[in-house]
């Protein structure tokens, strides 16, 4: 009986895996044919090697309405001559960057503020964090759970009150009141933040009309997330997705035998993961092992009180809020958890946005095109009036990016 009870933790974890990937169900995975001691020697290699997620700025914390603690990092602008280093003798690193990105002049005082998405945390940013730093004003927090931050108070409270993506929105708008409370503002939100931008956007838009100068969406939604059938036969999925919610409220309540679970299966994780974040058969490892860990650092329980916010998700009439504000709706032509369909509604509802697909690009694009989606929110930037336009741009090259 107890090996048949840790037999289906073991599945159910591995179920969990792809729900954290941002799937509904089970999906075929490759033969693995090396052997598991050295694949658990190859996944230590690349913690200790890959620099992905390193990068820190000055800490904050923001006050959610329950009393969430919500954790944040500032990068400010660094004070060097744009025309070259701090002696004015030779290009400083970041003048080199500005210099790609925006030409010779500086940009305009604004503040970026990235959201992640589900089972990620701020640090799913760090190409782009690492080519904005120091150039940019950014803010790039950790979800209420994630990350970071503070357990949500109003889920793990005597209530258990469920997350919502209105919730999400308050916490933005907390965040922003701490960390940004003056000056325009750029937000840049991938799936699930791109989702809290638009609850922001409905609970707040008084705070759009007079701060917000340029939005990017990442591979998100407005809506009508129960109609996605993640790369899988139709029927097999709604199947799932009915009983889904009540299993994993019974898998939270069983948090530590599940997370042993994941943990005997991580190889299925792990290929689980690449399925649904990447599409590229040529993804850098250690990128696909950064975004491993951070999707398995999600407990099962917060996996499972944030996934019901996704079919309740329906955020189309908010978009209203933000016509006629540069827009960037950007997603993997092969994303399998949030289609491009769904980019392309965007886009659609909001006539002025610039619709941009990668081809080869899966839910992670940001991570495995990260040049082509740092190219685009400097665009975005010009666009938008917080960085000089006819400067040369970083190339529209979608292959890995420097560390």
């Amino acid at each position: 009986m107890a090996d048949e009870t840790w037999r289906r933790a073991g599945w159910a974890g591995a179920a969990i895996g792809v729900l954290a990937a941002g799937a509904a169900a089970g999906v075929a995975v490759e033969r693995l044919t090396v052997g598991r001691a050295v694949r658990e020697k190859a996944r230590l290699a690349l913690d200790a090697e890959g620099p992905y997620g390193a990068l820190r700025g000055t800490p904050g914390r923001a006050v959610a309405d329950d009393g969430t603690e919500l954790y944040y990092e500032v990068d400010e602008v660094e004070e060097t001559d744009v025309a070259g280093g701090a002696d004015g003798t030779r290009a400083a690193p970041s003048a080199t960057r500005r210099r790609r990105l925006f030409g010779r002049k500086a940009p305009a005082p604004v503040t970026v503020v990235f959201s992640h998405g589900y089972c990620l945390s701020q640090d799913a940013w760090h190409f782009q964090r690492a080519a904005l730093r120091g150039l940019v004003r950014t803010v790039h927090w950790d979800q209420r759970s994630h990350g970071r931050s503070g357990r949500g108070l109003a889920q793990a409270g005597p209530e258990g009150v469920p997350v919502s993506i209105d919730q999400l929105g308050r916490d933005l708008k907390a965040v922003i009141d701490a960390a940004a409370p003056e000056g325009p503002l750029v937000l840049v939100g991938h799936s699930m933040g791109g989702m809290t931008i638009m609850a922001l956007a409905d609970r707040y838009p008084e705070l759009v009309r007079e701060r917000v100068v340029g939005v990017a969406f990442v591979g998100t939604s407005a809506g009508r997330l129960g109609e996605v059938n993640y790369g899988l036969p139709t029927a097999g999925v709604n199947a799932v997705r009915r009983v889904l919610p009540g299993v994993l409220r019974a898998l939270g309540a069983r948090a530590e035998l599940v997370e042993r679970g994941r943990r005997a299966t991580a190889d299925l994780f792990a290929g689980l993961i690449k399925k649904y974040s990447f599409s590229s058969r040529d993804v850098d490892p250690a990128v696909a092992r950064f975004a491993e860990r951070m999707i398995e650092s999600t407990p099962i329980d917060v996996v499972a009180e944030f996934y019901p916010a996704f079919a309740e998700h329906d955020k189309a009439a908010a978009l209203a809020v933000l016509a006629g504000l540069p827009v960037l709706a950007l997603a993997g032509d092969r994303d399998l958890v949030t289609p491009t369909s769904h980019t392309e509604a965007i886009a659609g509802l909001l006539p002025d946005a610039e619709l941009v697909i990668v081809p080869d690009g899966g839910h992670l694009v940001m991570l495995e095109h990260p040049e082509a989606v740092t190219d685009r929110i400097a665009d975005l930037l010009v666009r938008a009036g917080a960085a000089p336009a006819g400067g040369p741009r970083v190339g529209r090259a979608t292959g890995p990016a420097a560390r």
